[in-house]
């Protein structure tokens, strides 16, 4: 047992649970806990003196001593303002995520791990699951090709995805990867594959971890199994965490994995002191790695328990009978049932006309100042591209902006980034395969849509200049874009390139505005080829910010989510070539530069969906705009809005939250392990998600809207679970 080293002159209260519903108050709570341990909590500097560790010292005698974790991203800047408001930003504290912890220390004790391992001593590197799934593809190509990674109905790459997941799975509740066989034959006992399609499962995953990690590549699940199976054993690696940390603070531990709980667990054995909330009716990410119900038993690691039994919004008004109707009613609902005058309910046969009838309301309140656009939220269990941009383009009409929440759409549907995509194979020579004449002429109007300083006097000021005043001007549309594309773009597997303007015999008809922009872009290109033989570009990545920085941010305004896209495909590109610099050092190939930007052009254009880039918060128009999200977004996000659309309400994919679940992510619940997933526990498991989805939702608004259509997009009836509430929702505005 490691000795207490951080107690010595200091004093710590005991440790707290704090349980509590949606909106109760738990956060508060946390933040002044923090207020009241910072007040007697100081650093103590570490004993450090030998070897890689003393090049430290210098840096953890001033290290925070006060551990504050969040279940993700956007929650951690939110809870650290909050803890820096409240304490006038007077005392440090060390904040993060559970992932982003475990990746820190890994990284940050990294000796540690390759002395245990036996492995290369080479500094890591962290695989985006984007980059993650194409090399793991690569690897497996043999087993792929002869079926032996295969399940009826499931393609190749969401094989590949299905697999990497299970290691993730196993290293996040802290199950030895070599279990992974025997976990999937008890589990499904025979349903869904075959015993030799878990064991090669198996064997695939200890070649990829062993592939990555003598490479020096991390994946999240790598990363996970490192910290809770070797770092957290290691007897050093104690002392330094339990002289850094006096304190924990943990927000919505109901969304953590349980291998936070062996930290946890740690920390307090040496005495650290920790205050935890926890929300019952929480379990976001219940199926994508958390486990709820393991995390629960630290309630008896507190010396004090708090109950906050304040309830929020809707949730104390129907919130029980809600949960009764959509989850106990089984298609039955009482006559003469009373639901508040805040439960209005919107029925529609197509879902064409819900979806404009549902923004039509939401002008109606806007404009007649019953409620601000940000105050709204439109929440569906998929908010798909129509509902998206059909909601998006009605309310635009009326001057109200509306912002997608986490939009997690691939790269390659924005138009700035697949123009940016034709730039790049027509500037690299051995890439003409991968451009055509419709992109060429997409990247002509997306690359002039600016305003070209050459059609301006030299000295004119642009505050007075009424062209710098007008944003986005489009200097080649799409039909002038077509007849350039048609008669100027030259197709090339080696050198595709754009004619000069003149070899279009009627040129002139473009207009003087449409040539010089297509001259400009032209010769801009040329410049680029020219230094690209020269050697004088240093890489594509650096292509790429030129062109962002030439044509599409000179002059020019861009909405907030096309910015967001933009930063996305840059880190994107940065990871992608600082992995494939990796792999060439460590086995050198004959595939050139040109290669490898192929594989990034096709990587982006097959859909690959990357991570969100590092969360910024949206300011001028977007700040006030209405929310569009799925339900497993908003959730995550932990928002509230006065009014609440609920949008396809009859949809049966509420019953699931409109949030995939991981394959065989129940079979790796604590709780859970060495029994098979029997059908009557799924069921189980499918209603208490939509108990807590309903009680989570209603604590988050004051007045709800069911938008409900009797056909889908398909055209099929919708009979979801929300549908008894639905109906008593319509029964109540009749009657009055």
């Amino acid at each position: 047992m490691v000795t207490n080293l951080h107690k010595l002159g200091t004093e710590v209260s005991d440790s707290i649970w704090i349980v509590g519903g949606t909106r109760s108050g738990k956060t508060a709570r946390l933040v002044e806990q923090f207020c009241i341990w910072s007040q007697t909590v100081k650093p103590v500097p570490p004993k450090v003196s030998d070897g890689w560790r003393s090049g430290r010292r210098r840096a953890r005698q001033t290290a925070p001593a006060i551990l504050v974790l969040a279940a993700n991203g956007d929650n951690r800047l939110e809870l650290a303002d909050r803890i820096a408001v409240a304490t006038q930003g007077k005392y440090t504290f060390h904040s993060t995520t559970p992932f982003g912890f475990f990746e820190q220390e890994v990284l940050l004790f990294w000796p540690l791990l390759v002395q245990s391992l036996e492995t290369r001593a080479q500094f890591p590197l962290r695989l985006q699951p984007e980059t993650e799934l194409e090399l793991a593809a690569r690897l497996w190509r043999r087993e792929l090709d002869e079926g032996i990674l295969q399940q009826t109905g499931v393609s190749p790459n969401r094989m590949v995805r299905r697999t990497l997941d299970l290691l993730q799975l196993a290293a996040v509740s802290g199950t030895p990867r070599e279990e992974i066989p025997s976990i999937l034959e008890q589990g499904f006992a025979g349903d869904g594959g075959s015993n030799n399609l878990w064991t090669s499962m198996g064997e695939l995953l200890e070649r990829w971890r062993e592939w990555c990690l003598t490479r020096g590549l991390l994946t999240y699940g790598i990363v996970c199994e490192l910290y809770w199976r070797y770092l957290l054993q290691d007897g050093t690696y104690q002392q330094h965490l339990a002289s850094r940390y006096q304190a924990v603070i943990a927000d919505d531990v109901d969304d953590y994995p349980a291998i936070s709980g062996h930290l946890f667990d740690r920390m307090l054995d040496f005495g650290a002191a920790g205050a935890f909330s926890y929300n019952p009716d929480g379990g976001v990410r219940l199926g994508l790695g958390a486990d709820t119900e393991y995390l629960a038993r630290l309630e008896n690691r507190c010396q004090s328990v708090e109950n906050l039994d304040a309830k929020a919004g809707l949730a104390p008004e129907i919130g029980d009978l809600a949960v009764s109707l959509a989850v106990n009613s089984e298609g039955f609902y009482p006559l003469g049932l009373s639901l508040p005058s805040k439960v209005r309910s919107l029925e529609t046969t197509s879902r064409a006309q819900l979806l404009r009838e549902t923004a039509e309301i939401i002008v109606d309140a806007v404009k007649s100042k019953a409620v601000e656009p940000q105050e709204i939220a439109v929440i569906a269990p998929g908010m798909d591209a129509i509902a998206r941009y059909s909601l998006t383009e009605i309310l635009a009409r009326d001057r109200i902006a509306a912002v997608s929440l986490n939009d997690q759409r691939p790269l390659s549907s924005t138009p700035e980034i697949r123009a940016l995509l034709t730039l790049l194979a027509l500037v690299y020579p051995g890439l003409g395969r991968l451009v055509d004449r419709d992109g060429a002429a997409e990247m002509l109007v997306v690359l002039g849509s600016q305003k070209h300083r050459s059609l301006e006097t030299e000295d004119s000021h642009p505050t007075f200049n009424l062209k710098s005043q007008i944003p986005n001007q489009k200097s080649i549309d799409q039909v002038r874009a077509g007849l350039i594309a048609d008669h100027c773009f030259c197709p090339d597997i080696d050198r595709p390139q754009l004619l000069a303007i003149t070899a279009f015999p009627r040129w002139d008809r473009l207009g003087h505005r449409a040539a010089a922009a297509y001259e400009q872009i032209v010769e801009w290109i040329e410049q680029q080829r020219s230094q690209q033989q020269e050697r004088l570009l240093p890489s594509p990545i650096a292509l790429l910010d030129r062109a962002i920085q030439k044509f599409l941010m000179n002059d020019r305004y861009l909405p907030y989510d096309r910015l967001s896209a933009l930063r996305e495909l840059m880190e994107t590109a940065g990871h992608y070539w600082e992995i494939q610099g990796r792999l060439q050092r460590v086995e050198p190939t004959n595939g050139g530069e040109s290669e490898t930007i192929a594989h990034f052009i096709q990587l982006l254009r097959q859909g690959t969906v990357t991570a969100n880039p590092f969360p910024v918060r949206s300011e001028g128009p977007e700040a006030q705009a209405v929310t569009l999200a799925n339900i497993f977004q908003y959730r995550s996000s932990r928002r509230a809005h006065k009014w609440h659309f609920w949008l396809d309400a009859g949809s049966p994919l509420w019953l699931s939250g409109g949030a995939a679940t991981l394959f065989g992510a129940p079979l790796f619940l604590r709780s859970q392990q060495g029994h098979p997933w029997q059908t009557e526990e799924e069921t189980a498991a499918d209603q208490q998600r939509l108990r807590r989805i309903l009680l989570d939702l209603l604590s988050r608004c004051s007045l709800l809207y069911l938008c409900h259509s009797e056909l889908a997009v398909n055209g099929q009836e919708q009979t979801g679970p929300l549908l008894p509430l639905i109906h008593s929702s319509v029964s109540c505005q009749q009657s009055a």
